[in-house]
This record gives structure tokens, sequence and C-alpha cells, in this order.
């Protein structure tokens, strides 16, 4: 789910129903989910003890034993090679945004997840990165602001991960993650209304704004801010309320007004979009 933020270029240039360049968006898409895939590997390699603290990671393959350390190394080394070389397929300017990806998410893994704020910014970045290496994959200008709303969105969803692994660890979380002892539920609140308003604001400007009712020819995009507005409101619903947020592609899936939203957001973009 994530990695359909690398099929954003695609839709909001209005090249969806070209071939050539669906064909090329969906290459990128699945070299993206093999990256993911590695990077979520070794996480779990290096973070196997913690996870066997945590009530919901201690089920994952590797930190249960049902997976062994060796296959999933092998595994993680194999996913990374194959999303490399398949990179090159796509030119160097989209093969260097997946290795920047990749690189980062080392970084984070090894030492970024251990310093406050800056965590939240690596994870976020991995988004801003997606929707960069789908431009260049179909050769089109990104919006600067859909970077902006792509990087307000990624600090949304990860402070309210933060957020929502404090509700759940409580005063054990400093030890599933060190970096939960700098934060507080007081603090986390905060930047979350932060980037909520934030995040709000930029969407609702970016509809209106005269370069995309120029680009586009239409303002009919305004009318898709509800689904915004409805989306960001029930995901802090579900972080507040029901505790969850800790995984925000598993909440999305199984929480089904929220699918249902998402859902005729795109269809209501892509309608405002590409109808004659």
């Amino acid at each position: 789910m994530k990695n359909a933020f690398v099929l954003a270029p695609l839709l909001f240039s209005k090249n969806l129903f070209i071939p050539d360049l669906l064909g090329r968006a969906l290459l990128a898409f699945g070299l993206y989910c093999l990256a993911s895939s590695s990077v979520y590997l070794f996480n779990d390699i290096v973070d196997i003890e913690h996870d066997r603290l945590h009530p919901q990671k201690r089920l994952r393959p590797m930190a249960s034993g049902r997976v062994s350390l060796r296959l999933g190394t092998f595994a993680a080394a194999a996913l990374a090679a194959v999303a490399a070389t398949g990179a090159l397929e796509l030119g160097w300017p989209f093969t260097l945004t997946l290795l920047t990806y990749w690189a980062i998410n080392l970084a984070y893994t090894l030492r970024l997840k251990h310093e406050v704020i800056l965590d939240v910014f690596a994870v976020s970045s991995g988004f801003v990165i997606r929707v960069v290496g789908g431009g260049l994959t179909i050769g089109v200008e990104i919006s600067h602001w859909l970077l902006i709303c792509t990087t307000l969105l990624a600090l949304y969803l990860g402070f309210s991960k933060r957020r929502h692994e404090l509700g759940v660890l409580g005063r054990q979380a400093g030890n599933h993650r060190a970096v939960l002892r700098n934060y507080s539920p007081a603090f986390l609140d905060m930047m979350i209304s932060i980037v909520t308003a934030c995040t709000l604001m930029s969407y609702a400007l970016y509809t209106v704004s005269e370069e995309t009712v120029s680009k586009f020819g239409t303002r009919g995009l305004l009318m898709t801010s509800p689904f915004v507005l409805y989306g960001i409101f029930r995901y802090l619903f579900l972080v507040y309320h029901r505790s969850e947020g800790g995984d925000p592609t598993q909440d999305l899936l199984s929480d089904k007004p929220s699918m249902v939203n998402l859902c005729l957001w795109v269809a209501a973009v892509a309608a405002v979009l590409y109808w004659p």
C-alpha cells in the first residue's frame, strides 16, 4: 500500500491510460515492493530481540522463530539485488532514487531510529522518495504541491505511529524502542495537531491554486477535499479511540470506512482529471 505512492505522479499527470507509461510505472511499483521488502527483512533481523518484547511484533516470522535468521538474511540480500538490477531497466535517475531509499532505511535501522524526531523524518522520507521515483520513471515534472502534501501526510502517519506505540507499550515503551523514552503523549499530540492542520491546508490550497487550475483546466479537485478530511479524521479516531495506528497499511485494509473512503477519493480524482 505504501508503494502506491509511486503511482501518484502517473495519476496526477493525466497519463494513467497511456500503456507505455502505465507499464513503466507498474514496473517501478514492483521494484519498490522488492526493495521495501528487503528493508523490512533487514530491520526485522536487527530488531529481532526488541520485537520479541512487543505484543504484536513478537508474532513476526523471525521474531517468533518461524523463519530462521539465515533464510531471512538471504532473502533480504536477494530482494535488494533483484530490485537494483531491475531498476537499471528504468534508467539511472530512477535507480538512484531506489538506492537512496535503501540507504536511508539502512541508516534508519542502524542509527537514525534512535534519534528523536529524525526517526520520523527518516521514515517519512521514504514516501517522498517513492513519489520522486514515480515521476522520474515516466518523465514528468513533480509538482511541489505533491511533494509538500506527501511530506506532511507521511509525518502525520509517522507521529501517529509513535503515539500508538506509547499507548500500547506504556512503561515498557523504552525497552522496545529506546527513542520512545524521548517522546511523551503531550509532545506527540502537539506534533500530530500541527501536521494534521498543515496537511489539510496544503491539500486545500493545492486544489484551488492557480497553478493547479491552469494545469488541469478545472477547479473540480476542490470537491475531493471532503474525502481527505474524512480520511485524516478517521485515522485520528483509530489512533485515539481504538489504540490503532501502529501499522497504517494494516489499519487501512482492516478498517472498512477508511478503505471505502480511499477508493472514493481515487475515483473522484480520476473523474475530475480524466472526465472530458
